[in-house]
């Protein structure tokens, strides 16, 4: 086992040719459980719930459920294919990749494709994506100067793409060149997808982190021990502006603020050339009371109300480099992004 891989062992989808099995991401770190997909509906149910999140596996999943609901409704025409894609768009507004998969699998379906070749189709998504994130991971770790400290927010690994991660992969390809010598994440309010899911990743993979709040990224960029912000995103714009986890564009501020640099880490397909700038995004709002409680115990008083955007814009002023796996755009903005994109 080489480097690299040893530190990537975690996967969290599983195709099994008439079902989808996904880990189900609420219920870590405590339990190991598998939720078994066996059509469109229930992979859309599975995406709105949580149960799978990350834009590129969000993207691979519905890429899944397609093909679900061609073999349950016999043909790739029948008005159940239509509605278990109509389900599939609707679970998620703001990840792009949902959609630029579910186009995907609609043009396929446009040309003629039946099940088998759909299927050929969804799993060439998830393959295209592992190899873009081990692409991504080598040209991110290289603007990394040896002996620096990273920061991340949210979960942008395994368990949010095919495998390896985008943000995540950056760190694993980082730590595995001798390039980072030290690995903070967030807690990730409020659904704690750093202190549940980033943390049990890195310590199933066998990378040493420290978890901090999220409010600490002022104090590590401003003593020196993180000189990047390393983050995914949910959809990046003409312009560069990136849709990332709540916090994101606050964590980049401070980077910006204190001298530290800031890295987008994401495939192609979460590149919206249609949206010209981050105003044009929708986002998602959720149940108010994923604040207001904390395990299904009321926490904050009663008559308090709560607001719960899921995610925010980072303009692209605050952002040093993009990566993809078609390359590095240092101090993106809309000529640059334009140039790479078209």
């Amino acid at each position: 086992m080489n480097e690299s891989s040893r530190h990537d062992r975690v996967r969290a989808l599983q195709w099994r040719g008439e079902s989808l099995a996904l880990l189900d991401q609420r219920r870590l770190p405590l339990a190991q459980e598998w939720i078994h997909c066996d059509d469109a509906v229930a992979v859309a149910q599975a995406i709105r719930e949580l149960a799978v999140r990350g834009a590129p596996a969000i993207g691979i999943a519905a890429a899944y459920g397609v093909v679900l609901a061609v073999q349950r409704a016999g043909s790739a025409t029948a008005a159940g294919v239509r509605d278990g894609v109509a389900a599939l768009r609707a679970s998620r507004p703001t990840a792009v990749n949902l959609f630029w998969a579910l186009d995907r699998m609609q043009r396929a379906i446009d040309t003629g494709a039946d099940a088998a070749a759909l299927d050929r189709e969804a799993r060439a998504i998830e393959a295209e994506d592992l190899a873009a994130n081990r692409r991504m991971g080598a040209l991110g770790a290289g603007l990394i100067a040896p002996g620096s400290g990273v920061l991340t927010h949210c979960n942008t690994g395994s368990l949010a793409t095919a495998g390896y991660g985008t943000a995540l992969g950056v760190i694993r390809a980082g730590v595995a060149q001798g390039r980072i010598a030290r690995v903070f994440h967030t807690e990730t309010r409020p659904w704690l997808q750093g202190a549940r899911l980033t943390a049990w990743e890195l310590r199933e993979d066998g990378i040493a982190a420290r978890m901090v709040a999220d409010g600490a990224g002022a104090h590590l960029f401003r003593t020196g021990q993180a000189q990047w912000l390393v983050v995914g995103a949910d959809r990046i714009c003409a312009n560069g502006d990136t849709a990332n986890k709540i916090g994101t564009c606050t964590l980049a501020a401070a980077a910006r603020q204190f001298g530290a640099r800031v890295m987008v880490v994401a495939p192609a397909s979460t590149v919206d050339m249609a949206s010209a700038s981050g105003e044009a995004i929708e986002i998602e709002e959720r149940d108010p009371r994923e604040l207001l409680e904390y395990a299904g115990t009321r926490v904050a008083p009663e008559g308090i109300a709560a607001y719960n955007p899921v995610f925010d814009i980072t303009p692209a002023a605050l952002i040093d480099a993009i990566v993809t796996e078609r390359g590095v755009i240092g101090q993106p903005d809309a000529a640059r992004m334009h140039a790479a994109f078209g």
